[in-house]
């Protein structure tokens, strides 16, 4: 597996984030800082999010795009699509219940040539915890399954959570 990366490009009223190799941790401090600044700076018509060249996508990132996909439902009034051809990303995907809060289409990404790196984020321990919650509470609320299949992590974090 590659190590992984978001790249984003604005084009027009669309917002395009690409997630390309092994997309995990690491990256949700800055994808989390994306997602705010998408919903409360702007007013984009659509969201794309391209798995066409993702190898896996771990459980926090998950978590975070189905925050940007609520969210962009309350703010602009529509679901976010999500674009992926690797048929154990799909799987996943139905898994964790993303056919209820995203437009999922299995065709070639967007053509977009301007995509940039998210930028780096500082990210401290504690921000990192409560980002990891924050995903997998929502990701709980998506199905029963993941509910069961998240309840025991999110309790051993509300554990030692000191909020």
């Amino acid at each position: 597996m590659s190590s992984g990366k978001i790249q984003f490009a604005e084009q027009g009223f669309a917002f395009v984030l690409k997630f390309t190799g092994d997309v995990r941790l690491n990256l949700c401090t800055s994808l989390n800082e994306t997602i705010q600044q998408i919903i409360n700076t702007h007013n984009f018509k659509s969201i794309i999010i391209d798995l066409t060249e993702t190898d896996s996508i771990d459980s926090t990132t998950l978590g975070l795009l189905a925050k940007l996909s609520i969210l962009s439902k309350v703010k602009f009034g529509y679901l976010p699509t999500l674009v992926s051809l690797n048929p154990d990303i799909n799987r996943l995907l139905d898994s964790m219940g993303f056919y209820q809060v995203f437009n999922i289409v299995h065709t070639n990404g967007p053509c977009v040539n301007c995509l940039d790196d998210l930028p780096e984020q500082n990210q401290s321990e504690e921000d990192v915890k409560k980002r990891v919650l924050e995903a997998h509470k929502i990701l709980m609320s998506l199905n029963d399954s993941n509910q069961e299949a998240f309840k025991d992590l999110v309790s051993a974090l509300e554990k030692h959570d000191p909020a």
